[in-house]
Protein backbone atom coordinates (compact mmCIF):
# COMPACT_ATOMS: atom_id res chain seq x y z
CA UNK A 1 0.00 0.00 0.00
CA UNK A 2 1.35 3.37 -0.74
CA UNK A 3 1.24 5.56 2.14
CA UNK A 4 3.50 8.25 4.05
CA UNK A 5 2.35 7.60 7.33
CA UNK A 6 -0.45 5.64 8.76
CA UNK A 7 -1.31 8.63 10.84
CA UNK A 8 -1.57 11.12 7.54
CA UNK A 9 -3.10 8.52 5.26
CA UNK A 10 -6.74 9.39 5.39
CA UNK A 11 -5.20 13.48 5.40
CA UNK A 12 -2.99 12.79 2.36
CA UNK A 13 -5.87 11.01 0.11
CA UNK A 14 -7.85 14.32 0.84
CA UNK A 15 -5.43 16.49 -0.12
CA UNK A 16 -5.14 14.63 -3.54
CA UNK A 17 -9.11 14.69 -4.17
CA UNK A 18 -9.45 17.95 -4.09
CA UNK A 19 -6.29 18.86 -5.84
CA UNK A 20 -8.00 16.39 -8.86
CA UNK A 21 -11.52 17.13 -8.61
CA UNK A 22 -13.43 20.46 -9.49
CA UNK A 23 -16.50 21.67 -7.39
CA UNK A 24 -14.89 19.95 -3.92
CA UNK A 25 -13.19 22.00 -0.95
CA UNK A 26 -11.83 20.62 2.04
CA UNK A 27 -12.59 22.03 5.41
CA UNK A 28 -9.68 20.60 7.87
CA UNK A 29 -11.73 22.11 11.23
CA UNK A 30 -13.50 19.82 12.10
CA UNK A 31 -12.90 18.02 9.15
CA UNK A 32 -15.57 17.87 5.84
CA UNK A 33 -15.88 18.25 2.05
CA UNK A 34 -19.00 20.68 0.35
CA UNK A 35 -19.60 21.12 -3.20
CA UNK A 36 -17.61 24.09 -4.06
CA UNK A 37 -20.53 25.93 -5.51
CA UNK A 38 -23.41 26.93 -2.87
CA UNK A 39 -26.78 25.40 -3.33
CA UNK A 40 -29.47 27.88 -4.69
CA UNK A 41 -31.59 29.23 -1.33
CA UNK A 42 -34.89 26.94 0.16
CA UNK A 43 -33.08 23.73 -1.82
CA UNK A 44 -32.49 20.51 0.25
CA UNK A 45 -28.68 19.85 1.54
CA UNK A 46 -27.84 15.60 1.18
CA UNK A 47 -24.96 15.28 3.53
CA UNK A 48 -23.35 11.70 4.25
CA UNK A 49 -20.29 10.40 5.43
CA UNK A 50 -18.84 7.34 7.12
CA UNK A 51 -15.43 5.79 7.57
CA UNK A 52 -12.66 6.12 4.81
CA UNK A 53 -11.29 3.06 3.10
CA UNK A 54 -14.80 3.01 0.80
CA UNK A 55 -13.85 5.00 -1.82
CA UNK A 56 -15.01 6.75 -3.85
CA UNK A 57 -18.07 6.60 -1.68
CA UNK A 58 -18.61 8.72 -0.05
CA UNK A 59 -16.25 11.86 -1.07
CA UNK A 60 -16.93 10.56 -5.10
CA UNK A 61 -20.36 11.41 -5.16
CA UNK A 62 -20.37 15.30 -4.32
CA UNK A 63 -21.87 17.08 -6.72
CA UNK A 64 -24.82 18.49 -8.75
CA UNK A 65 -27.66 15.89 -8.64
CA UNK A 66 -26.42 13.82 -5.86
CA UNK A 67 -24.28 14.84 -2.55
CA UNK A 68 -23.62 18.19 -0.96
CA UNK A 69 -21.42 17.68 1.41
CA UNK A 70 -19.64 14.18 2.90
CA UNK A 71 -18.03 13.85 6.40
CA UNK A 72 -14.98 11.54 6.15
CA UNK A 73 -14.14 9.73 9.12
CA UNK A 74 -10.37 7.93 9.72
CA UNK A 75 -10.52 4.30 7.86
CA UNK A 76 -13.17 2.45 9.15
CA UNK A 77 -13.99 5.00 11.52
CA UNK A 78 -17.38 6.76 11.55
CA UNK A 79 -16.87 10.69 11.70
CA UNK A 80 -17.70 12.44 14.70
CA UNK A 81 -20.39 14.42 15.73
CA UNK A 82 -19.47 17.81 15.40
CA UNK A 83 -17.90 17.32 12.20
CA UNK A 84 -21.19 16.20 10.90
CA UNK A 85 -22.63 19.27 12.75
CA UNK A 86 -20.37 22.01 11.08
CA UNK A 87 -20.82 20.37 7.86
CA UNK A 88 -24.68 20.26 7.86
CA UNK A 89 -24.66 24.32 8.93
CA UNK A 90 -21.97 24.88 5.96
CA UNK A 91 -24.51 23.04 3.55
CA UNK A 92 -27.73 24.24 4.84
CA UNK A 93 -29.32 27.25 2.49
CA UNK A 94 -32.45 26.82 4.19
CA UNK A 95 -34.20 23.82 2.53
CA UNK A 96 -33.15 21.93 5.25
CA UNK A 97 -30.26 18.75 5.43
CA UNK A 98 -31.25 15.32 4.77
CA UNK A 99 -28.69 12.93 6.69
CA UNK A 100 -27.78 9.32 4.46
CA UNK A 101 -26.50 6.98 6.88
CA UNK A 102 -25.56 3.59 7.21
CA UNK A 103 -26.52 1.27 9.59
CA UNK A 104 -23.49 1.25 11.96
CA UNK A 105 -23.55 1.97 15.59
CA UNK A 106 -20.98 4.83 15.40
CA UNK A 107 -22.69 6.43 12.47
CA UNK A 108 -26.14 6.16 13.69
CA UNK A 109 -24.90 8.23 16.84
CA UNK A 110 -22.64 10.28 15.62
CA UNK A 111 -25.40 11.61 12.80
CA UNK A 112 -28.44 11.56 15.44
CA UNK A 113 -26.15 13.55 18.35
CA UNK A 114 -25.50 16.26 15.00
CA UNK A 115 -29.58 16.32 14.62
CA UNK A 116 -29.87 17.77 18.47
CA UNK A 117 -27.29 20.20 17.89
CA UNK A 118 -28.70 21.52 14.69
CA UNK A 119 -32.31 21.63 16.70
CA UNK A 120 -30.80 23.79 18.67
CA UNK A 121 -29.49 25.97 15.66
CA UNK A 122 -32.81 26.22 14.29
CA UNK A 123 -31.80 23.99 10.75
CA UNK A 124 -34.46 21.24 9.77
CA UNK A 125 -33.20 17.94 9.45
CA UNK A 126 -34.17 15.09 8.92
CA UNK A 127 -32.52 11.20 7.95
CA UNK A 128 -32.52 8.14 5.65
CA UNK A 129 -30.86 4.82 7.38
CA UNK A 130 -29.18 2.73 4.71
CA UNK A 131 -29.75 -0.91 6.25
CA UNK A 132 -28.94 -3.41 3.11
CA UNK A 133 -26.70 -6.36 4.20
CA UNK A 134 -28.94 -9.60 4.68
CA UNK A 135 -25.63 -11.41 6.01
CA UNK A 136 -26.40 -9.72 9.69
CA UNK A 137 -30.43 -10.20 8.80
CA UNK A 138 -31.65 -11.63 12.47
CA UNK A 139 -35.10 -13.40 12.05
CA UNK A 140 -35.64 -12.37 16.22
CA UNK A 141 -35.23 -8.93 15.29
CA UNK A 142 -32.66 -8.50 17.85
CA UNK A 143 -29.15 -7.32 17.64
CA UNK A 144 -27.73 -4.26 15.58
CA UNK A 145 -29.99 -5.09 12.32
CA UNK A 146 -28.69 -5.12 8.95
CA UNK A 147 -25.56 -3.08 8.11
CA UNK A 148 -25.61 -0.43 5.70
CA UNK A 149 -23.10 -1.06 2.36
CA UNK A 150 -23.50 -0.49 -1.52
CA UNK A 151 -26.77 0.46 -1.51
CA UNK A 152 -25.72 3.59 0.04
CA UNK A 153 -24.52 4.65 -3.17
CA UNK A 154 -27.98 4.32 -5.08
CA UNK A 155 -29.96 5.73 -2.34
CA UNK A 156 -27.75 8.86 -2.78
CA UNK A 157 -28.10 9.35 -6.78
CA UNK A 158 -32.01 8.95 -6.18
CA UNK A 159 -32.19 11.41 -3.04
CA UNK A 160 -29.95 13.37 -5.07
CA UNK A 161 -32.02 13.78 -8.23
CA UNK A 162 -34.98 14.44 -6.65
CA UNK A 163 -33.31 17.33 -3.91
CA UNK A 164 -31.80 18.71 -7.33
CA UNK A 165 -35.13 19.07 -8.90
CA UNK A 166 -36.91 20.79 -5.66
CA UNK A 167 -38.53 18.41 -3.78
CA UNK A 168 -39.12 19.93 -0.49
CA UNK A 169 -37.46 17.61 2.83
CA UNK A 170 -39.97 15.33 3.78
CA UNK A 171 -40.25 14.09 0.23
CA UNK A 172 -36.86 13.35 -0.46
CA UNK A 173 -36.59 11.39 3.12
CA UNK A 174 -40.13 9.40 2.33
CA UNK A 175 -38.29 8.69 -1.13
CA UNK A 176 -34.64 7.46 -0.06
CA UNK A 177 -36.22 5.66 3.03
CA UNK A 178 -39.01 3.73 0.43
CA UNK A 179 -35.57 2.80 -1.84
CA UNK A 180 -33.71 1.35 1.18
CA UNK A 181 -36.62 -0.90 2.07
CA UNK A 182 -36.08 -2.01 -0.76
CA UNK A 183 -32.43 -2.74 -1.17
CA UNK A 184 -30.68 -5.68 0.18
CA UNK A 185 -26.80 -6.45 -0.37
CA UNK A 186 -24.62 -9.74 -0.06
CA UNK A 187 -20.67 -9.70 -0.07
CA UNK A 188 -18.03 -12.39 -0.40
CA UNK A 189 -14.28 -11.91 -0.28
CA UNK A 190 -11.67 -14.07 -1.18
CA UNK A 191 -8.72 -12.21 0.66
CA UNK A 192 -9.48 -9.98 3.51
CA UNK A 193 -8.52 -6.13 3.67
CA UNK A 194 -5.11 -4.73 5.10
CA UNK A 195 -5.65 -1.24 7.33
CA UNK A 196 -2.74 1.44 6.67
CA UNK A 197 0.07 0.42 8.87
CA UNK A 198 -0.89 -2.83 9.77
CA UNK A 199 0.88 -6.20 9.22
CA UNK A 200 -1.87 -8.09 9.22
CA UNK A 201 -5.05 -8.75 7.30
CA UNK A 202 -8.27 -7.72 9.35
CA UNK A 203 -9.15 -11.89 9.22
CA UNK A 204 -7.21 -14.81 8.25
CA UNK A 205 -8.53 -16.73 5.20
CA UNK A 206 -6.77 -20.02 4.26
CA UNK A 207 -5.92 -20.70 1.29
CA UNK A 208 -8.53 -22.55 -0.62
CA UNK A 209 -11.29 -20.85 1.34
CA UNK A 210 -13.89 -17.80 0.71
CA UNK A 211 -15.69 -15.83 3.61
CA UNK A 212 -19.47 -15.15 3.00
CA UNK A 213 -21.02 -12.58 4.51
CA UNK A 214 -18.22 -9.78 5.18
CA UNK A 215 -18.74 -6.73 5.94
CA UNK A 216 -17.13 -3.59 4.46
CA UNK A 217 -14.88 -2.45 7.41
CA UNK A 218 -13.12 -6.14 6.80
CA UNK A 219 -15.42 -8.03 9.33
CA UNK A 220 -15.09 -11.15 8.98
CA UNK A 221 -18.20 -13.41 7.40
CA UNK A 222 -20.61 -15.07 8.69
CA UNK A 223 -20.02 -18.23 6.88
CA UNK A 224 -16.30 -20.13 5.61
CA UNK A 225 -16.78 -22.18 2.47
CA UNK A 226 -14.31 -23.74 0.14
CA UNK A 227 -13.51 -22.27 -2.72
CA UNK A 228 -16.10 -22.84 -6.07
CA UNK A 229 -17.14 -20.99 -9.53
CA UNK A 230 -18.23 -18.11 -9.72
CA UNK A 231 -21.55 -19.20 -10.84
CA UNK A 232 -22.36 -20.96 -7.50
CA UNK A 233 -20.98 -17.50 -5.75
CA UNK A 234 -23.62 -15.50 -7.55
CA UNK A 235 -26.26 -17.89 -6.66
CA UNK A 236 -24.83 -17.72 -2.99
CA UNK A 237 -24.96 -14.18 -2.38
CA UNK A 238 -28.08 -13.42 -4.56
CA UNK A 239 -30.80 -16.01 -3.33
CA UNK A 240 -30.43 -14.28 0.24
CA UNK A 241 -31.07 -11.08 -1.77
CA UNK A 242 -33.86 -12.11 -3.35
CA UNK A 243 -35.68 -13.83 -0.27
CA UNK A 244 -35.28 -11.12 2.05
CA UNK A 245 -36.80 -8.33 -0.37
CA UNK A 246 -39.26 -11.22 -1.42
CA UNK A 247 -39.10 -10.58 -5.16
CA UNK A 248 -41.44 -12.41 -7.07
CA UNK A 249 -41.44 -13.56 -11.24
CA UNK A 250 -42.12 -9.95 -13.25
CA UNK A 251 -40.89 -7.53 -10.51
CA UNK A 252 -38.22 -4.83 -11.72
CA UNK A 253 -34.62 -4.25 -9.92
CA UNK A 254 -31.29 -1.99 -10.41
CA UNK A 255 -28.41 -4.83 -10.27
CA UNK A 256 -25.82 -3.45 -8.99
CA UNK A 257 -22.41 -5.86 -8.74
CA UNK A 258 -19.72 -3.95 -6.57
CA UNK A 259 -15.99 -4.28 -6.46
CA UNK A 260 -14.71 -4.41 -2.75
CA UNK A 261 -11.20 -2.71 -3.62
CA UNK A 262 -8.87 -5.11 -5.26
CA UNK A 263 -11.43 -6.96 -7.44
CA UNK A 264 -10.08 -6.68 -11.46
CA UNK A 265 -13.50 -5.30 -13.64
CA UNK A 266 -13.13 -8.57 -15.67
CA UNK A 267 -14.06 -10.09 -12.78
CA UNK A 268 -16.65 -7.79 -11.88
CA UNK A 269 -18.46 -8.34 -15.41
CA UNK A 270 -18.05 -12.49 -15.08
CA UNK A 271 -19.77 -11.64 -12.05
CA UNK A 272 -22.19 -9.90 -13.54
CA UNK A 273 -23.19 -12.12 -16.56
CA UNK A 274 -23.79 -14.55 -14.00
CA UNK A 275 -26.17 -12.71 -12.18
CA UNK A 276 -28.24 -11.20 -15.31
CA UNK A 277 -28.56 -14.84 -15.94
CA UNK A 278 -29.41 -16.34 -12.51
CA UNK A 279 -32.19 -12.95 -12.37
CA UNK A 280 -33.65 -13.99 -16.11
CA UNK A 281 -34.05 -17.61 -14.82
CA UNK A 282 -35.96 -16.24 -11.79
CA UNK A 283 -38.27 -14.14 -13.93
CA UNK A 284 -37.01 -11.22 -12.34
CA UNK A 285 -36.11 -7.80 -14.99
CA UNK A 286 -32.96 -5.98 -15.02
CA UNK A 287 -34.01 -2.94 -15.53
CA UNK A 288 -30.52 -0.67 -14.73
CA UNK A 289 -27.27 -2.66 -14.44
CA UNK A 290 -24.84 -1.28 -12.67
CA UNK A 291 -20.85 -2.32 -12.45
CA UNK A 292 -18.02 -1.29 -10.70
CA UNK A 293 -15.63 -0.54 -7.82
CA UNK A 294 -17.94 2.27 -5.66
CA UNK A 295 -17.96 1.22 -2.00
CA UNK A 296 -15.11 -0.30 -1.41
CA UNK A 297 -13.40 -1.92 2.03
CA UNK A 298 -9.79 -0.54 1.52
CA UNK A 299 -7.48 -3.08 -0.66
CA UNK A 300 -10.12 -6.31 0.04
CA UNK A 301 -10.37 -8.92 -2.75
CA UNK A 302 -13.99 -9.42 -3.11
CA UNK A 303 -17.24 -8.33 -4.44
CA UNK A 304 -20.80 -7.59 -3.04
CA UNK A 305 -24.35 -8.01 -5.54
CA UNK A 306 -27.00 -5.20 -4.67
CA UNK A 307 -30.24 -5.77 -5.82
CA UNK A 308 -33.07 -3.00 -5.21
CA UNK A 309 -36.47 -3.05 -6.34
CA UNK A 310 -37.48 0.06 -8.86
CA UNK A 311 -40.26 1.68 -10.27
CA UNK A 312 -40.58 4.36 -12.99
CA UNK A 313 -40.34 6.89 -10.72
CA UNK A 314 -37.45 6.00 -9.10
CA UNK A 315 -35.77 5.14 -12.49
CA UNK A 316 -36.16 8.46 -13.33
CA UNK A 317 -34.79 9.77 -11.23
CA UNK A 318 -31.61 6.93 -11.46
CA UNK A 319 -31.56 8.11 -14.52
CA UNK A 320 -31.38 12.09 -13.84
CA UNK A 321 -27.49 13.63 -14.91
CA UNK A 322 -25.50 13.89 -11.73
CA UNK A 323 -21.92 16.19 -12.42
CA UNK A 324 -20.13 13.94 -9.37
CA UNK A 325 -16.90 12.65 -10.33
CA UNK A 326 -17.38 9.67 -9.40
CA UNK A 327 -20.39 8.87 -11.40
CA UNK A 328 -19.82 10.36 -14.82
CA UNK A 329 -16.19 11.15 -15.91
CA UNK A 330 -15.04 14.02 -13.82
CA UNK A 331 -13.53 17.25 -14.50
CA UNK A 332 -10.08 17.52 -13.39
CA UNK A 333 -8.89 20.17 -11.69
CA UNK A 334 -5.06 21.07 -11.40
CA UNK A 335 -4.71 23.12 -8.92
CA UNK A 336 -2.29 21.30 -6.21
CA UNK A 337 -4.76 21.14 -2.72
CA UNK A 338 -3.11 22.04 0.96
CA UNK A 339 -2.31 19.11 3.26
CA UNK A 340 -5.17 18.41 5.69
CA UNK A 341 -5.82 17.72 9.18
CA UNK A 342 -8.53 16.87 10.99
CA UNK A 343 -10.48 18.27 14.28
CA UNK A 344 -11.07 21.30 16.19
CA UNK A 345 -8.70 22.93 18.79
CA UNK A 346 -10.15 22.41 22.44
CA UNK A 347 -11.16 25.89 23.90
CA UNK A 348 -11.88 25.35 27.53
CA UNK A 349 -15.61 27.00 28.84
CA UNK A 350 -15.44 29.53 31.07
CA UNK A 351 -15.95 28.66 35.19
CA UNK A 352 -14.46 29.50 38.38
CA UNK A 353 -14.58 25.79 39.75
CA UNK A 354 -11.40 25.23 41.67
CA UNK A 355 -8.36 23.17 40.49
CA UNK A 356 -8.93 19.39 42.28
CA UNK A 357 -5.34 17.75 43.23
CA UNK A 358 -7.07 14.14 43.19
CA UNK A 359 -9.23 14.56 40.44
CA UNK A 360 -6.12 15.99 38.06
CA UNK A 361 -4.22 12.93 39.45
CA UNK A 362 -7.25 10.40 38.43
CA UNK A 363 -7.54 11.31 35.38
CA UNK A 364 -4.14 12.13 34.32
CA UNK A 365 -3.18 8.16 35.42
CA UNK A 366 -6.18 6.90 33.21
CA UNK A 367 -5.17 9.19 29.86
CA UNK A 368 -1.84 7.90 30.22
CA UNK A 369 -3.13 3.89 30.87
CA UNK A 370 -4.57 4.49 27.96
CA UNK A 371 -2.13 5.43 25.14
CA UNK A 372 0.17 2.99 27.00
CA UNK A 373 -2.18 0.10 26.85
CA UNK A 374 -3.43 0.54 23.05
CA UNK A 375 -1.89 -2.10 21.35
CA UNK A 376 -3.76 -4.75 23.67
CA UNK A 377 -6.58 -2.52 23.26
CA UNK A 378 -6.39 -2.99 19.76
CA UNK A 379 -5.74 -6.70 19.92
CA UNK A 380 -8.52 -7.12 21.88
CA UNK A 381 -11.21 -5.10 19.49
CA UNK A 382 -9.19 -7.32 16.62
CA UNK A 383 -10.25 -10.53 18.14
CA UNK A 384 -13.96 -9.52 18.81
CA UNK A 385 -14.60 -6.68 16.67
CA UNK A 386 -12.96 -4.70 13.80
CA UNK A 387 -9.82 -3.33 15.56
CA UNK A 388 -10.29 0.08 15.50
CA UNK A 389 -10.85 0.63 19.33
CA UNK A 390 -7.52 1.08 20.48
CA UNK A 391 -6.42 3.50 17.50
CA UNK A 392 -9.84 5.87 18.62
CA UNK A 393 -8.77 5.73 22.22
CA UNK A 394 -5.30 7.34 20.76
CA UNK A 395 -7.13 9.58 18.12
CA UNK A 396 -9.13 11.04 21.22
CA UNK A 397 -6.43 11.20 24.22
CA UNK A 398 -3.35 12.65 22.22
CA UNK A 399 -5.51 15.56 21.72
CA UNK A 400 -5.56 16.12 25.33
CA UNK A 401 -2.74 18.31 27.75
CA UNK A 402 -1.65 16.11 30.37
CA UNK A 403 0.48 19.02 31.61
CA UNK A 404 -2.93 21.08 31.87
CA UNK A 405 -4.95 18.02 33.61
CA UNK A 406 -1.85 17.35 36.25
CA UNK A 407 -1.34 21.53 36.87
CA UNK A 408 -3.56 24.12 35.66
CA UNK A 409 -7.17 22.62 34.77
CA UNK A 410 -10.25 22.79 37.20
CA UNK A 411 -12.53 19.28 37.36
CA UNK A 412 -14.83 20.60 35.08
CA UNK A 413 -12.67 21.59 32.69
CA UNK A 414 -10.50 17.99 32.60
CA UNK A 415 -13.72 16.39 31.85
CA UNK A 416 -14.89 19.03 28.84
CA UNK A 417 -11.58 18.75 27.79
CA UNK A 418 -11.55 14.64 27.08
CA UNK A 419 -15.15 14.92 26.06
CA UNK A 420 -14.29 17.63 23.29
CA UNK A 421 -11.58 15.16 22.80
CA UNK A 422 -13.64 12.33 21.58
CA UNK A 423 -16.62 14.22 19.87
CA UNK A 424 -14.07 16.06 17.80
CA UNK A 425 -11.02 13.16 17.65
CA UNK A 426 -12.48 10.05 17.79
CA UNK A 427 -15.32 8.86 15.51
CA UNK A 428 -16.74 5.80 15.67
CA UNK A 429 -18.98 4.35 18.31
CA UNK A 430 -16.66 4.53 20.91
CA UNK A 431 -16.12 8.05 20.15
CA UNK A 432 -19.44 9.40 20.79
CA UNK A 433 -20.22 6.85 23.63
CA UNK A 434 -16.71 8.21 25.58
CA UNK A 435 -17.76 11.84 24.79
CA UNK A 436 -20.83 11.27 26.12
CA UNK A 437 -19.96 9.71 28.88
CA UNK A 438 -17.20 13.10 29.77
CA UNK A 439 -19.84 15.55 29.21
CA UNK A 440 -21.87 13.89 31.98
CA UNK A 441 -19.16 14.47 34.41
CA UNK A 442 -18.37 18.22 32.96
CA UNK A 443 -21.96 18.82 33.45
CA UNK A 444 -21.81 17.59 36.98
CA UNK A 445 -19.07 17.88 38.66
CA UNK A 446 -19.25 21.62 40.38
CA UNK A 447 -18.10 19.90 43.54
CA UNK A 448 -15.63 16.57 43.74
CA UNK A 449 -17.86 15.30 46.38
CA UNK A 450 -19.83 11.08 46.22
CA UNK A 451 -23.09 13.08 45.41
CA UNK A 452 -21.70 14.61 41.95
CA UNK A 453 -19.63 11.76 41.28
CA UNK A 454 -23.11 9.29 41.40
CA UNK A 455 -24.81 11.55 39.93
CA UNK A 456 -22.72 12.26 36.72
CA UNK A 457 -21.96 8.31 35.95
CA UNK A 458 -25.80 7.58 36.41
CA UNK A 459 -26.32 10.53 33.70
CA UNK A 460 -23.49 8.72 31.90
CA UNK A 461 -24.79 5.92 32.13
CA UNK A 462 -28.61 6.59 31.01
CA UNK A 463 -27.16 8.73 28.00
CA UNK A 464 -25.19 5.58 26.53
CA UNK A 465 -28.05 3.18 26.85
CA UNK A 466 -30.42 5.67 25.04
CA UNK A 467 -27.96 6.42 21.99
CA UNK A 468 -26.78 2.82 21.61
CA UNK A 469 -29.28 0.33 22.88
CA UNK A 470 -26.88 -1.71 24.83
CA UNK A 471 -28.01 -2.89 27.99
CA UNK A 472 -25.54 -5.25 30.61
CA UNK A 473 -24.93 -8.35 29.44
CA UNK A 474 -24.62 -7.14 25.40
CA UNK A 475 -20.73 -7.86 26.21
CA UNK A 476 -20.27 -3.21 25.95
CA UNK A 477 -19.18 -0.80 28.38
CA UNK A 478 -22.60 -0.58 29.92
CA UNK A 479 -21.19 -3.81 31.60
CA UNK A 480 -18.68 -1.98 33.51
CA UNK A 481 -20.13 1.11 34.23
CA UNK A 482 -23.76 -0.37 35.51
CA UNK A 483 -22.32 -2.39 38.31
CA UNK A 484 -20.00 1.15 39.03
CA UNK A 485 -23.42 3.26 39.46
CA UNK A 486 -25.31 0.73 41.27
CA UNK A 487 -21.66 0.35 43.44
CA UNK A 488 -21.89 4.70 44.26
CA UNK A 489 -25.36 4.40 44.83
CA UNK A 490 -25.24 2.37 47.81
CA UNK A 491 -21.96 4.35 49.00
CA UNK A 492 -22.26 6.38 51.92
CA UNK A 493 -18.49 7.79 51.79
CA UNK A 494 -16.29 8.71 48.66
CA UNK A 495 -13.22 6.71 48.86
CA UNK A 496 -14.99 3.74 50.00
CA UNK A 497 -17.65 4.48 47.19
CA UNK A 498 -14.93 4.39 44.37
CA UNK A 499 -12.81 1.32 45.52
CA UNK A 500 -16.16 -0.60 45.37
CA UNK A 501 -17.73 1.10 42.08
CA UNK A 502 -13.80 -0.04 40.64
CA UNK A 503 -13.99 -3.68 42.12
CA UNK A 504 -17.69 -3.17 40.99
CA UNK A 505 -16.27 -2.43 37.67
CA UNK A 506 -13.04 -4.84 36.99
CA UNK A 507 -15.70 -8.07 37.77
CA UNK A 508 -18.56 -6.47 34.98
CA UNK A 509 -15.31 -5.93 32.61
CA UNK A 510 -14.19 -9.10 33.51
CA UNK A 511 -17.83 -10.69 33.00
CA UNK A 512 -17.69 -9.56 29.23
CA UNK A 513 -15.35 -12.21 28.56
CA UNK A 514 -18.12 -15.37 28.56
CA UNK A 515 -20.71 -12.91 26.74
CA UNK A 516 -21.74 -12.90 23.22
CA UNK A 517 -22.01 -9.28 21.59
CA UNK A 518 -25.31 -7.89 20.82
CA UNK A 519 -24.45 -4.70 20.36
CA UNK A 520 -21.51 -2.92 18.05
CA UNK A 521 -19.35 -3.95 15.87
CA UNK A 522 -18.27 -7.40 17.92
CA UNK A 523 -22.25 -8.42 17.26
CA UNK A 524 -21.42 -9.56 13.87
CA UNK A 525 -18.80 -11.89 14.71
CA UNK A 526 -21.44 -13.33 16.68
CA UNK A 527 -19.36 -16.53 19.33
CA UNK A 528 -16.25 -15.74 17.75
CA UNK A 529 -15.93 -13.16 19.88
CA UNK A 530 -16.83 -15.09 22.49
CA UNK A 531 -13.53 -15.27 24.98
CA UNK A 532 -12.38 -11.76 24.87
CA UNK A 533 -13.32 -9.14 27.31
CA UNK A 534 -14.67 -6.08 25.98
CA UNK A 535 -12.12 -3.14 25.44
CA UNK A 536 -14.53 -0.53 26.07
CA UNK A 537 -15.99 -2.23 29.07
CA UNK A 538 -11.76 -2.87 30.50
CA UNK A 539 -11.72 0.99 30.03
CA UNK A 540 -14.29 1.94 32.18
CA UNK A 541 -13.09 -0.23 34.62
CA UNK A 542 -9.46 1.28 34.71
CA UNK A 543 -11.18 4.62 35.03
CA UNK A 544 -12.92 3.99 38.10
CA UNK A 545 -9.48 2.01 39.26
CA UNK A 546 -7.68 5.61 38.83
CA UNK A 547 -10.30 7.09 40.65
CA UNK A 548 -10.03 4.94 43.69
CA UNK A 549 -5.98 4.96 43.72
CA UNK A 550 -6.20 8.64 43.39
CA UNK A 551 -8.61 9.42 46.23
CA UNK A 552 -7.27 7.01 48.66
CA UNK A 553 -3.64 8.45 47.50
Amino acid sequence: MFVNSARTFVADAIRGLVASTADISWHPDPGFLTREEPLAAGQVALLSGGGSGHEPMHAGFIGAGMLTGVCPGLVFTSPNALQVHEASKAVSVGGGVVHIVKNYTGDVMNFSIARELLREDDIESDYVLIDDDVATERADGDGPGRRGTAATVIVEKICGAAAERGDALADVVALGRRVAANSRSMAVALRACTAPGSNEPSFDLPDGKIELGIGIHGERGTSRVPDMPAQDIVAALTQPVIDSLGLERGESVIAFVNGLGATHPMELHLLYGELAEYLSDKGIKVARPLVGSLVTALNMAGASITLVRVDDSVLELFDAPTDAPAWPTPVQNTVLGERTGFGPTFTPSENDSPRSEWVSDWMASWVQRVLTEEPALTDLDRRAGDGDFGTNMVSALEQVDLAQIRETYSAQTIFEAVSAAYLGHAGGTSGALFGIWFRQFYLALHAEDLAAITTAARSGLERITELGGARVGDKTMVDAIAPAVDALDNATELRAGLTDAARAAADGAQSTEDFTANRGRASYVGDAARGVVDPGALVIAWFFEAAADAVRA
